[in-house]
C-alpha cells in the first residue's frame, strides 16, 4: 500500500481525476451507455496516471534541488525505476481498457498519453510545449464520439474548444511554478512569454473556444441548452475581460490564476451541456 499511495501521489492527482471527470462527462453527454462511460473514463483515468508518474519520474532530479517535498520521488518514498514500472503499467492497463470500445478508442487514447509523454520530454523546455496540450485536448471530444456504437470523429468546433481549453490549462497551470522551473532550466512557452502575456493569451483563448462551442451546435438555436450556454459563454469573456484589466494593472498571481481556470472551468461545463451535438 505505501508504494501504491507513492504512485498515486505521483500521478498528479488534481488534474488526473479533473480530466477523467471531463472524459465521463462528455461521454455522458454524447448519450453513451453506462458500461461504455465507465470503460471510458476508466481507460482514461489510468493514461492520464502514466503521464503523471512519468513526468515525475523524468523531473525527480530537479524537483529535489528545488525542494519538492510535496513530491513523493523527491522525498524517496519510491524509487524512479519503481515509477517508471507504474508507470508502464498504467499505459498497458489504459489500452487494455479502451479495445473493447473499438480501435478508434484505443488509437485516440494512444495519441493522448504520446502527446503526455512526449511533453515531459523533450517538449517541456521548448517553445513547442503546448502542442501536446493542443492535440490531447483537442482528441478528448473525439474520444467519447469514438466509443459510442457507430464511432465517428467529434465535430471541428468541438475540437477546437478542447484544444484551447488544453492550450488555456498549460499556460496557467505553470505560472505558480515560473520560478521554481527558470532555476532548474525549464522554459517551455510560458516561461519565454512571461507570467504576464501567458495569462492574457489563455484568457484570450478561452473566449475562442467558448465562442467554438457557442457557434457549432447552437448557432441560433434559443433552445433551453442554447440559452445555458450563452449564459457560460458570457461568464466566460465577463471573466477574460476580468483578467486581461487586473493583469495589466498588477504582477500576475494566485487569483489572475485562478480566475482563468475558472473561465476555462466554465468552458468545459460549456463544451459538456453541448454534448449532445457532438455527433451531430
Amino acid at each position: 500500500m505505501r508504494i501504491v499511495r507513492a504512485l498515486w501521489g505521483s500521478s498528479h492527482p488534481g488534474p488526473t481525476l479533473v480530466v477523467t471527470a471531463l472524459s465521463a462527462c462528455l461521454g455522458l453527454a454524447a448519450g453513451l451507455d453506462p458500461w461504455r462511460i465507465a470503460l471510458l473514463a476508466a481507460a482514461v483515468f489510468f493514461g492520464q496516471v502514466s503521464i503523471g508518474i512519468s513526468n515525475d519520474a523524468i523531473d525527480a532530479a530537479r524537483d529535489r534541488a528545488v525542494g519538492r517535498t510535496d513530491k513523493p520521488l523527491a522525498r524517496g518514498e519510491i524509487s524512479v525505476r519503481t515509477a517508471w514500472i507504474g508507470a508502464v503499467a498504467s499505459i498497458v492497463v489504459a489500452l487494455g481498457l479502451s479495445a473493447p470500445l473499438g480501435w478508434g478508442v484505443v488509437a485516440g487514447n494512444a495519441v493522448i498519453i504520446l502527446s503526455g509523454c512526449i511533453y515531459n520530454r523533450p517538449l517541456k523546455s521548448t517553445p513547442f510545449s503546448i502542442v501536446p496540450f493542443l492535440i490531447a485536448f483537442g482528441s478528448l471530444p473525439s474520444l467519447a464520439t469514438l466509443a459510442a456504437p457507430a464511432p465517428s470523429v467529434a465535430p471541428l468546433w468541438a475540437t477546437v474548444a478542447g484544444a484551447v481549453l488544453g492550450a488555456s490549462v498549460h499556460l496557467t497551470n505553470v505560472l505558480p511554478d515560473l520560478d521554481a522551473d527558470r532555476r532548474t532550466g525549464v522554459r517551455g512557452l510560458p516561461h519565454r512569454l512571461g507570467a504576464r502575456a501567458s495569462t492574457v493569451l489563455a484568457a484570450a483563448g478561452v473566449v475562442g473556444g467558448a465562442l467554438a462551442v457557442l457557434i457549432g451546435p447552437v448557432g441560433g438555436d434559443m433552445s433551453r441548452v442554447a440559452v445555458v450556454s450563452w449564459v457560460l459563454f458570457a461568464a466566460v469573456v465577463a471573466l477574460a475581460v476580468l483578467t486581461v484589466v487586473l493583469t495589466l494593472n498588477r504582477a500576475p498571481g494566485r487569483t489572475l490564476f485562478r480566475l482563468v481556470m475558472l473561465a476555462a472551468l466554465l468552458l468545459a461545463a460549456q463544451l459538456i451541456l453541448s454534448g449532445g451535438a457532438l455527433r451531430a
